[in-house]
């Protein structure tokens, strides 16, 4: 790497989520690798997962607390992150919550000599503005697809969702004609004909922000989805650098908590595989709400499907997973807390994954060469499974009842699924693809691959556009940033 006065410095910022803030360690850990210096910004509430994360990179990483606000309306007091949130519906007041972080952030990062840059969460908008202030370049990082980002933009760009009728048209995306998608794969308020909400305000902010900073950071490797990233690269809007899949720096030495040395689900799968039974690995995600009835038919489809199956619910679903587990008996294991996904998907038994889509999870069955049985349940979510189950082929999806995005999926419809996925023809077809694209996911973060050497290049030019004076710097990452354009902070 380029030698340069003063060594690479990185302030990482993550949004206060796992599923946000997992990448961002993960990433953490190869910046500590190349060398670079790092310091983290979280909330006192966050901090210990992070500090177990890490523990081993402690010599590299300082952790930084910056206070939670108080009494944030809708917000009960103490929830710091949005997996302890009552409901999702909260998401909007705790995100814009955040912004009134950025005077304790400044104050310490006044205090952080030398910083090269800083990559925070695409939904802290306003660090923008700080990372200004003191002439340093901001990237942002979300975890999302190439493939989502692109179709979203160009859905967004020429106003396709203006149109259908209905809410299941199929709509042909302009710049990629082989693709269709539909009004439900979108939400609120991307699916609005005409959105004005305090949700589309926050949109706006994040959006505002990404066009003026100095690029993305993003959790995919160009092999997977090179049209989808040349498109987004090809436009007006700051760099992709593609440099994962992030989850490839968990190494054995780097475990993600500290936890005993076999978990009790661990020993299960053990058991399994010791039986040679394939096992159904089952998770929604920390942030998806099912309703009773929901959870009723996909109790009674594990349970007829006949395949062994390991469930991760969360800590209220309580009564029919309970019922579930004294029918079923050691076929199937139900676990109410938080798990490393990666060590079971690596598991050796694990054979199948039937998962809500984030990007996250669908990154860690590649890498596992899991194939997911797709069910889509929020955010970017069914676009993520589009192109798993139509672009990249990794995978197959639930059926529901009335062919819909969002439509109820009946235990008999996930029973004929889950069999599909692990014992019929196409669940071989795409098992076979997971292992093809698995392989070129461990090529492209090797040394000398793809994501190995864009990580590389950006730390290289981040060093220099650092050293260089404030007004190169702000030549070459070619944005301004006004008040007007990004809001008063």
């Amino acid at each position: 790497m380029t030698s340069t006065q003063n060594p690479p410095h990185f302030v990482l910022f993550p949004f206060m989520s796992k599923g946000h803030t997992i990448p961002l360690l993960h990433l953490s850990q190869l910046l500590v690798s190349r060398g670079v210096t790092l310091t983290l910004f979280t909330t006192k509430a966050n901090r210990q997962f992070i500090a177990d994360f890490l523990h081993r990179q402690s010599d590299s990483i300082s952790i930084v607390d910056l206070p939670f606000p108080n009494q944030v309306e809708g917000i009960p007091q103490g929830i710091e992150s949005t997996d302890k949130l009552p409901s999702m519906s909260c998401f909007p007041q705790f995100a814009t919550a955040t912004k009134l972080m950025q005077p304790d952030f400044e104050e310490a990062l006044e205090k952080i000599p030398h910083v090269t840059c800083i990559v925070s969460d695409g939904f802290l908008s306003w660090t923008l503005a700080s990372a200004n202030k003191f002439g340093i370049p901001r990237l942002w990082f979300f975890g999302m697809s190439a493939y989502s980002s692109a179709i979203s933009q160009e859905v967004a760009v020429n106003r396709l969702l203006s149109g259908p009728e209905t809410d299941d048209d199929l709509i042909t995306v302009t710049r990629f004609p082989w693709i269709k998608v539909t009004r439900n794969d979108f939400i609120e308020p991307f699916n609005q004909r005409n959105p004005t909400s305090p949700h589309q305000d926050f949109v706006m902010e994040v959006t505002m922000a990404m066009m003026n900073s100095y690029g993305q950071i993003m959790n995919s490797f160009y092999e997977l989805e090179p049209q989808f990233l040349d498109y987004l690269n090809g436009e007006s809007m700051p760099k992709a650098w593609c440099v994962g899949p992030l989850s490839l720096a968990v190494t054995d030495s780097s475990p993600i908590v500290d936890r005993k040395p076999e978990s009790e689900w661990i020993q299960w799968l053990d058991l399994k595989l010791a039986q040679g039974c394939s096992v159904l690995y089952v998770a929604f995600g920390s942030q998806a709400e099912l309703s009773s009835k929901q959870l009723e038919e996909i109790s009674k489809g594990l349970e007829e499907s006949q395949v062994s199956f390991l469930w991760v619910v969360r800590n209220y679903e309580t009564r029919v997973v309970d019922e579930l587990q004294e029918r079923v008996g050691e076929r199937g294991m139900i676990v109410r807390e938080w798990v490393d996904q990666l060590e079971i998907l690596k598991h050796e038994s694990v054979k199948g994954f039937v998962s809500h889509c984030g990007w996250n999870s669908v990154l860690e069955s590649i890498c596992s060469e899991v194939p997911i049985l797709a069910w889509p349940m929020m955010a970017e979510q069914p676009l993520n499974a589009r192109m798993v189950v139509e672009e990249i082929k990794i995978g197959l999806r639930v059926e529901t009842c009335d062919g819909s995005v969002n439509g109820f999926v009946t235990s008999e419809g996930l029973k004929k699924m889950v069999k599909e996925l692990m014992e019929g023809e196409k669940g071989k077809e795409v098992r076979k693809k997971v292992k093809e694209i698995g392989e070129a996911a461990k090529e492209a973060m090797a040394e000398g691959g793809s994501s190995w050497r864009t990580l590389n290049e950006l730390i290289d030019e981040l060093q220099t556009v650092r050293n260089s004076k404030t007004d190169d710097f702000r030549r070459s990452a070619g944005y301004t940033i006004s008040a007007t354009s990004y809001g008063e902070a």
